[in-house]
């Protein structure tokens, strides 16, 4: 009776606030339609002006949202259908707006400063749309599971699909893994390592998944050959229809949209470790494994990829279930405050290499730690270190 009656009291009220995510979506129609109503070069600039500027605000203004679904409802909340629509109408969202910003650079002629910012607007609203995939390429239906290679398609990062859910969902917080950041590691040394490291991942787990099926690594059921050859159709068919002077502009929106979602994951997991048991093997990954953030707008619009410790735990887990917990060490802000620090490494270093010390107690032992930086760390942080 009494799950009963809490099952009766208890309703999503960020039900419709999900929708929100689609409007990062479309950043790049209204930087164009803005810009050019307005003749201010600096609103072909809006994605990254909103995302990293307006977003921040709002959540240092709107606060924290701790609040999880009783478990007695999470059945219903994941056979609710009106979540799984939510987010394939950011897909179709993502699309039309990829299309739009590409005609316009087809058919406009923009100064350089003003083609640069509506392809990092692009990038943006496309980095975001990575999400979008990760929250499809966790479920099963094949429907889903097709929704997230082509929202990756515009980035040309298909081979995320493979690497994310079979590579880095195993090895999260270890050494081993090229997703996941270590202590005393800039953006810049952890971003050629996980894009290389990733992309050759992606193509071991599948030639293995498909040697075991006896077939060949270039068999047109290897994920990552689907990815990519979808990317190559959009891209293609883009350039047949526009020509070439679109090139550049993929390019851009495409680095410029995978760089976020690699410092995303430089974010996630930053100098945290798994424990070796006795018999070598890595303890399962626990809340403790990944730092999270209860900031409320970028939740919204990241599917509250920020309560990242139960993800990891439960990755089939839909975002609307997904629960916070007291122990998981948290961000001093949201995703979209973060990744700016995380752009300036002295900054980072400040506001976060203390914060994984004190979550292991000063034990230096204990941190996944970027080669040759012991002694950097115990020089800086000795009184702490010496505490333990």
């Amino acid at each position: 009776m009494e799950a009963a009656v809490t099952n009766q009291a208890w309703r999503d009220k960020r039900r419709y606030l999900w929708l929100f995510s689609t409007l990062t979506m479309i950043l790049p129609i209204a930087a164009w339609q803005w810009a050019t109503a307005t003749g201010w070069a600096w609103l072909w600039w809006l994605g990254p002006l909103f995302v990293f500027g307006v977003i921040p605000v709002l959540d240092r203004l709107s606060g924290e949202e701790t609040e999880n679904p009783p478990e007695e409802v999470v059945p219903e909340l994941e056979n609710d259908r009106y979540y799984r629509y939510a987010v394939w109408l950011a897909v179709l969202f993502q699309y039309w707006a990829f299309l739009t910003a590409v005609w316009v650079i087809g058919t406009h002629s923009l100064p350089w400063y003003s083609y640069l910012g509506f392809a990092i607007t692009t990038g943006t609203s496309m980095g975001i749309a990575i999400n979008t995939a990760h929250e499809l390429g966790h479920k099963q239906p094949r429907i889903e599971q097709w929704l997230a290679k082509i929202a990756l398609a515009p980035v040309f990062y298909g081979h995320f699909f493979v690497e994310h859910n079979r590579g880095h969902h195993v090895r999260v917080s270890t050494p081993e893994d090229p997703a996941s950041s270590r202590l005393g590691e800039s953006f810049y040394r952890f971003l050629p390592r996980t894009v290389i490291g990733s992309l050759i991942s992606a193509w071991e787990l599948e030639a293995k998944r498909l040697a075991r099926q006896e077939k060949s690594v270039w068999h047109w059921s290897n994920h990552n050959l689907q990815a990519w050859a979808l990317s190559i159709a959009l891209w293609g068919t883009l350039l047949a229809w526009l020509g070439w002077i679109v090139l550049p502009f993929l390019l851009i929106q495409s680095v410029f949209g995978f760089q976020l979602l690699e410092v995303v994951n430089y974010v996630e997991h930053y100098g945290l470790l798994r424990q070796k048991k006795e018999n070598g093997r890595y303890q399962p990954c626990r809340p403790e494994h990944s730092w999270n953030s209860n900031r409320r707008v970028t939740n919204i619009f990241l599917y509250q990829l920020q309560r990242h410790s139960d993800h990891h735990a439960n990755a089939t887990r839909s975002y609307q279930a997904l629960r916070h917990f007291d122990e998981a060490p948290q961000l001093p802000g949201g995703y979209a405050s973060m990744i700016l620090v995380a752009w300036i490494p002295p900054l980072w270093y400040r506001v976060m290499d203390k914060r994984v010390l004190e979550h292991y107690g000063g034990d230096l032992d204990k941190a996944n730690i970027q080669p040759g930086c012991r002694e950097k760390l115990q020089a800086r942080y000795g009184d702490l270190i010496a505490a333990h």
